[in-house]
Formats: C-alpha cells, sequence, structure tokens
C-alpha cells in the first residue's frame, strides 16, 4: 500500500504545545543517514577519537586502492617538496585550508619514496593563506615564511638540529624592509624567495595583482638577526603577466624557481587567475648574471597543461634521479574551477621527452567533488555497512549532484570498500541521503534533501539485497525557510516510526514529528528553531547513542569545522538535549558527521564529510 503523503509541512498552523512537544522528544534507536547503531555496552565518556587515514581497504571503481582514502579530500591544494628532517629524502608539505599544513613523511629512501601522513597541522604552526619553507638564515635547514594576516609575511627560524625534526620558532611577525616598515605581500598571491644572482644572499619575490614582480634582496639583519630586505625594485625583469580573458590584465598568482632545463641557473614558473595552464620564463643568463626577459611560454612547451587555472607548482626531484619534477595544486581560477574540485594535484615527471603527466590526484582518496555527505547502512542485507557519498555538484558536470556508492566487500570487523555504482536520481544540487525503513517493508528507503528544491522521498521498490530506489515525491519536505536541507531520520519519541530532523544553510534545526505510522509516514512540522539552537552556518545533525545509556544523542556539523555536541539527559521517550563542551572532536569545514560501528568492535565510530569532497574517519579508541 502507498504511504499517504503529507500536506506541505508550514509553520504556524502546526506549531504544538510546549507539552506535546516535550511528549514527542524522545527515542533510543536510529542515527542520522545510517542503520541504528547502539554501543553494545555503556561506553566511555567521552569518546576517544584518532584520526585514521588509511584504517582499511578502499578501491576505485577499476579495483586499484586508494592510496590516502580517507584524507578529507582537496580542492585548494598547496604543495612544497623539502627534506624538512634532513634525512636526504623530500617529505611533502600541502596547504588546503587556512592556518594549517598537511605533512606526509617520506619513510621511504631519496630513490624510492614512500609518503605517510602524519598531521592535518603540522606543529599547530598558523601559517594564513600561504607558506613557503626557505633557508632565510643560511644555517643549513629550512626556515618558515608565512602570511601574517592580514598581507603581511610571518617568519619562523627553524631551531631545530640537522638530522632531526625541525623546531620552529617565531621569529618576527612580519619581515621588513631596511627602514624597518613592514613588507606587504597580498594574502592572494603566493611568493617564493631564491638566490636568483647567486651572491648568497636570499631574494624575495612578492607577486602583484598587475602582473609585475617585486624584487627584494637582503640588505642587513636587526638587532634580533631577523634579516632585513632591500627593494631593488618593482618591475623584476619587466616581467608583465596578461591573463588569457579580454579585459584582464592581472589576477592572483603563484611563483616557484628552480633550474628545471639543467643549465645552473633558476627559471620561474608563474600560475595566474586569468591563466590556463602554468608558465615559464626561461632564465637565459647565468647564475651570476640572470636574464628573464623571454616571453612567457606555456609548460610543457609544445603540450602545456590546461586547468580551470590558478596552478601553484612546486619542483622537486622525489624520486631521486637527478632532474626536476613538478607538482602543481590547481586552485581553480577563471575556467570553471568545478571541472577541477578532484582532480587538482597533478605530477608531472621530467623524462627525456618531456613532462608527461603521471597522475591528476598525487594523493589519491575518496574524493567527489565539493562537500561531501556520507551515509552508512547495510544496502545489500550481508550484515556489513555500506557506503554513500554524495557531493555538492558532479565535477565537471553543472546541472547535478551524484551519490555514489561503495559496497563493502570486506566483513563487519575488517571492512573493504569499493566504489561499485552511483544512484540513478532525479537532477538536483548539494544532495543530502539520510536512509530508513519509511514503510515497514523491511528495506531500506531514501530521503534526500537538496540545494533549494527541499527533501525528495526515493521509495525502495526492491529488496533488501538489491535496491531498487524509486522517486515517489520531489518536494517530500518542504523546509519553511532558507536551503541546504540535511536530513536526519530516528525515532525521537520511541513510538515505533522513525522522526525527521533536518538542519538547514541558517545553521538551525527543524523537527517533524511522524504523526502517522511506520507502514504511512506523515510528517508534521513541530519547530523550525528546534532547541534555538544555531550553529552559524549549515547545520549537520546525526543521532547516536554516543554514552551508551540506550538513548540518542545530538550531534551538528556546521560550515565553521567542529560541531555542537548535546547530551541526552532525558529518556527514549523524552529526550532532553543538553549542550556539552566535553566532546568536541577536530572537525573540518562543512563538516557532516555519521556515526557507526565501522569496525564492529562495539562502540561508535566517526566518519565526516568535508568542504574539499573527501571524507575524515575518526577511530574510536575507546
Amino acid at each position: 500500500m502507498t504511504p499517504a503523503l503529507p500536506p506541505p509541512a508550514s509553520g504556524r498552523s502546526v506549531l504544538l504545545t510546549l507539552g506535546l512537544l516535550l511528549s514527542l522528544l524522545s527515542g533510543c534507536t536510529g542515527t542520522r543517514r545510517t542503520l541504528p547503531q547502539t554501543p553494545t555496552a555503556a561506553a566511555p565518556f567521552p569518546p576517544r577519537l584518532e584520526r585514521v587515514v588509511t584504517p582499511f581497504e578502499v578501491r576505485r571503481a577499476d579495483g586499484t586502492p586508494y592510496a590516502f582514502p580517507f584524507l578529507g579530500g582537496l580542492d585548494v591544494p598547496r604543495p612544497q617538496w623539502v627534506d624538512i628532517d634532513g634525512d636526504g629524502d623530500l617529505d611533502l608539505f600541502v596547504q588546503e585550508v587556512t592556518n594549517a599544513v598537511l605533512f606526509f613523511e617520506n619513510v621511504g629512501t631519496a630513490t624510492a619514496p614512500e609518503l605517510v601522513w602524519r598531521s592535518d597541522r603540522f606543529q599547530d604552526l598558523d601559517v594564513g593563506e600561504w607558506y613557503r619553507f626557505v633557508d632565510l638564515d643560511a644555517d643549513g635547514d629550512p626556515d618558515l615564511l608565512a602570511e601574517q594576516p592580514f598581507s603581511y609575511i610571518r617568519y619562523y627560524r627553524n631551531d631545530g638540529d640537522r638530522p632531526g625534526p625541525p623546531r620552529f620558532v617565531l621569529a618576527a611577525d612580519t619581515l621588513r624592509d631596511v627602514t624597518g616598515a613592514p613588507i606587504f605581500s597580498d594574502r592572494q598571491n603566493i611568493p617564493n624567495v631564491t638566490d636568483i644572482d647567486c651572491d648568497g644572499q636570499p631574494d624575495l619575490f612578492i607577486g602583484r595583482v598587475d602582473g609585475t614582480v617585486m624584487r627584494y634582496e637582503q640588505g642587513s639583519t636587526d638587532a634580533a638577526g631577523i634579516p632585513r630586505f632591500r627593494l631593488v625594485t618593482d618591475r623584476f625583469e619587466n616581467i608583465e603577466i596578461i591573463g588569457q580573458i579580454v579585459g584582464s590584465l592581472h589576477g592572483a598568482n603563484t611563483m616557484a624557481f628552480g633550474d628545471v632545463d639543467g643549465d645552473g641557473d633558476e627559471d620561474l614558473f608563474w600560475g595566474d587567475f586569468f591563466e590556463p595552464g602554468l608558465l615559464l620564463i626561461e632564465n637565459t643568463g647565468t647564475c651570476g648574471t640572470p636574464s628573464l626577459r623571454g616571453e612567457p611560454v606555456g609548460f610543457p612547451p609544445g603540450n602545456p597543461l590546461r586547468t580551470s587555472g590558478y596552478n601553484a607548482p612546486t619542483l622537486g626531484d622525489p624520486d631521486g634521479d637527478g632532474d626536476l619534477d613538478l607538482l602543481v595544486g590547481v586552485l581553480g581560477g577563471a575556467f570553471n574551477a568545478n571541472a577541477t574540485a578532484a582532480d587538482n594535484l597533478y605530477f608531472l615527471e621530467q623524462t627525456p621527452d618531456g613532462f608527461p603527466v603521471r597522475t591528476r590526484r598525487f594523493l589519491d582518496g575518496i574524493d567527489v567533488g565539493s562537500e561531501s555527505v556520507p551515509a552508512l547502512a547495510d544496502l545489500d542485507a550481508d550484515g556489513d555497512l555500506d557506503l554513500l557519498v554524495a557531493n555538492k555538484i558532479v565535477p565537471g558536470e553543472p546541472n547535478t549532484s551524484r551519490i555514489y556508492l561503495f559496497e563493502n566487500q570486506g566483513t563487519p570487523r575488517q571492512p573493504a570498500f569499493h566504489l561499485t555504482d552511483s544512484l540513478a536520481l532525479a537532477p538536483a544540487f548539494h544532495y543530502a541521503p539520510a536512509l530508513g525503513d519509511l514503510d515497514a517493508d523491511g528495506d531500506l528507503d531514501l530521503l534526500v534533501g537538496t540545494w533549494n528544491e527541499g527533501i525528495a522521498f526515493y521509495r525502495n521498490e526492491g529488496t533488501p539485497q538489491q535496491p531498487d530506489f524509486r522517486l515517489e515525491a520531489p518536494g517530500y519536505v518542504e523546509l519553511t525557510r532558507g536551503s541546504n536541507s540535511m536530513p536526519a531520520l530516528a525515532d525521537l519519541d520511541a513510538d515505533g516510526d522513525l522522526d525527521l530532523l533536518v538542519g538547514e544553510a541558517s545553521g538551525t534545526l527543524n523537527l517533524y514529528r511522524n504523526e502517522g505510522t511506520p507502514q504511512q509516514p506523515a510528517f508534521r512540522l513541530v519547530s523550525d528553531a528546534y532547541l534555538d539552537l544555531d550553529v552559524g552556518r549549515r547545520s549537520a545533525p546525526t543521532l547516536a547513542d554516543l554514552d551508551g545509556d540506550g538513548d540518542l544523542d545530538l550531534f551538528v556539523g556546521a560550515e565553521s569545522g567542529g560541531g555542537v555536541f548535546l547530551r541526552n539527559d532525558g529518556t527514549p521517550q523524552a529526550p532532553h538535549f543538553v549542550p556539552n563542551a566535553s566532546f568536541a572532536p577536530p572537525l573540518p569545514f562543512f563538516a557532516t558527521p555519521v556515526f557507526a560501528d565501522l569496525d564492529a568492535d562495539g562502540d561508535l565510530d566517526l566518519l565526516v564529510g568535508t568542504a574539499s569532497g573527501g571524507l575524515m574517519y575518526f577511530r574510536n579508541e575507546r
């Protein structure tokens, strides 16, 4: 029998009295976007979560494994190779978000590299919008330059011993010129340092948004030994980069120097917001007398790189074969940034025949583009949890989002996810899936939140083993205001049917009570400002029994990262959610959390979607 659909849920006419509200705020089973998950016994609280990038096997559609499956995705990677620990091989740093740098240690050798993720926030250093490792004090180890908000140059001196881990000390809030004035470096441009004329003094290069380059050279040091720089020219070699788009003469830019042609002098690579590729300005002079006055040419010559623009290169010899290769982060410029929302870290290896692109996903992990939303459920009734991952919009396809299916081909204790399919759904943006048996026929149905079309209902016309989701109602539930609906299903009043909690763009929560039956749901709006909670922007609720006391607790992810935890101090029939600051996992921007026992050890782990389109996994170590 087809469940009767509710009339449109709208505001004031369906607000209930306080007494009725208290009667429905309850429940003991159910989890946002997953099967009911409850610890096997009273759980230690708060959970002790450990970030793990490679907890178990995850494979692409072609069967090859991801090297970093739960890295979290990349949208705007800014890479740099550097031997940070002085062991003779190149380690890798990548900035993806403001004020944090990812660190990958090379645990292999100079000729057989093996990168291992170590940290999302290397040494907790604040780096603003950019960073550069450079030996500024000429003591043989890399120091660190970074953005001092807003648009100045912070200097961290490395006081560590080589070989060994670095020890960065904040030496100056900004670099200064020889007059003592702070040096301005526009935060949307990424500068660089090299000894361009081989005189033993570092030169500082700052690209400007008009396409020109300023050159400073170290001229002195202050009383604390901090280098001071003298402006040599504000039009280095008369370079002026002109964008390819008509009417555009400039844009945000990046620079990298390296002797890519092996002739003993430093060449200049330039990435620009209005340039779809990477420009090379060859140094036709010598080490002591540089000359970079030639026309910029697309790189590699004859087959130039073409991306969405604003490319950030780094040069290094990670394979130890004696020549420089390129790693290029695509930050996304004027040429459809959505097209490179997932394919955005290009590795170009230097060979006798040129610089072929070896991969567009050098740090390969689950990455569906931008703003991922995960869901976990046993979609084939084989006793383990499968994985759905939705995105904001399909990279390179501007008309819809997509939900990808990663089938668990492992076991409950040792999951092994394999990308096998995507769901055939009506076109919309910002999919957000929630699974639950809405008609009590023994299989999982699907609610899908969208950007501005409310929540769609897809009934499962298949079986528990082979689901077949068919669109039954595109506007099944409409928000009274706002957009970006994020549904969560759970039995909040322990009456045997699923109620609905919905996050939205404004950061508040909407509660819909199921006034129907397990077979015929009928959702009625109780409150569009539930609990008076406001997480700022983009609330993403999830419900789970995190303390093992038999009722559902509430966790709400947010756009700004982190989230708000509310412990249930009530009962399954009458929950009482109370903010509790003792549980605050370090979540990414646009966090969309879901709790489930992914390794069948009796406690709840955490899986989180991110702004960058990947997933982060936190294993519960309690």
